[in-house]
């Protein structure tokens, strides 16, 4: 399976995997007047083996399959009060 992934410009380290390049009409209206302008940043091969940065293949190939898109949103930040440190959740 193949994905066609573009980055939000209007929302920060927000990406779209589609499952055929520049098919935005799947995305629902409200989802897309959030994300803006996207510029395509890729076109990978998303077989089982793959490993994907911050995104679980399996569940990025069930989205494409089932939708027609899946959305990647940045890692929400997470503050832990006894350490005082800032990690993310991903």
């Amino acid at each position: 399976m193949h994905a066609y992934v573009y980055k939000s410009q209007r929302k920060a380290d927000t990406y779209v995997y589609l499952a055929e390049r520049d098919a935005f009409d799947v995305l629902p209206e409200p989802v897309r007047a959030q994300l803006g302008e996207l510029s395509f940043v890729l076109d990978v091969a998303l077989t089982p083996e793959r490993k994907l940065a911050r995104e679980d293949a399996a569940l990025v190939r069930e989205k494409l399959r089932t939708q027609k898109f899946h959305l990647q949103m940045p890692p929400r930040l997470v503050h832990d009060p006894l350490t005082e440190d800032w990690g993310t959740d991903a």
